[in-house]
């Protein structure tokens, strides 16, 4: 391979090395940034790939001293690590998080997330669920939309994490994103916190916020054992 060199560019905290090919070689730029850490932070390894960030996301964040090759390099550098802009949107502006009390044990609750004919109670015309790690996550919502994805992670009556998506969208297709559901055992019940992250706009966030919001509270009425009645969303496509 060809020669790299070193040069510093930047000023002040924007003060960087920049490892990068020699005159003439068309290689992409490789990074050494010194202040990557205060920068930015990890993103959790419980994450699927397509949470992390885009290059072009990441190298808006990066100190205006780099130039525009510079700034790409780095994007790609940091998306490729899996780190993100700290405070940035992708971090907290993109992520849908919902808490609701539900009155009934973690176990019940678990089962009404997991076991297809219970999640059909409060959400959903066909449901075909594995919980199990990349078991299969299948359920169409509405009647005209399925949401598709695989677990990630299953701890009984504690904690699932699932990708998520629907068929037939290139927005937010199959798996582009994680749905993580903790259940939090209390005295008079059960706290179910939900983060839904990697969405990829604020319409989509908001979107699936209201989305969330409508089946938790059917999922609590189930749980405490009254009947929700018919789904509202039924047929909605969008």
């Amino acid at each position: 391979g060809s020669k790299l060199c070193q040069e510093r560019v930047g000023a002040g905290r924007g003060t960087g090395l920049v490892q990068k090919p020699c005159e003439g070689c068309g290689q992409v730029h490789a990074l050494i940034i010194e202040q990557l850490q205060e920068m930015c932070e990890p993103i959790s390894a419980r994450g699927t790939d397509r949470i992390a960030p885009a290059p072009r996301a990441v190298a808006r964040a990066l100190p205006s001293g780099y130039d525009r090759s510079v700034r790409s390099g780095a994007a790609v550098l940091l998306a490729g690590a899996r780190w993100q802009p700290k405070g940035s949107p992708m971090q907290e502006g993109l992520v849908v998080r919902r808490e609701t009390h539900v009155s009934a044990p973690p176990a019940a609750v678990f089962a009404l997330l997991t076991d297809p004919e219970k999640i059909l109670r409060w959400m959903g015309t066909e449901a075909d669920v594995e919980p199990k790690p990349e078991g299969l996550y299948l359920v169409n919502v509405t009647g005209a939309r399925f949401a598709r994805g695989s677990f990630r992670e299953v701890v009984p009556v504690h904690r699932l994490a699932y990708s998520f998506g629907w068929d037939d969208s290139d927005v937010v297709p199959p798996g582009s994103s994680l749905v993580e559901i903790d259940l939090i055992e209390q005295p008079d019940g059960t706290l179910v916190r939900l983060t839904h992250s990697g969405l990829p706009n604020a319409e989509q966030c908001a979107g699936h916020a209201e989305g969330w919001a409508h089946y938790l509270d059917r999922l609590s009425e189930v749980a405490a054992g009254r009947d929700p009645g018919p789904d509202p969303w039924h047929g909605r496509t969008g």
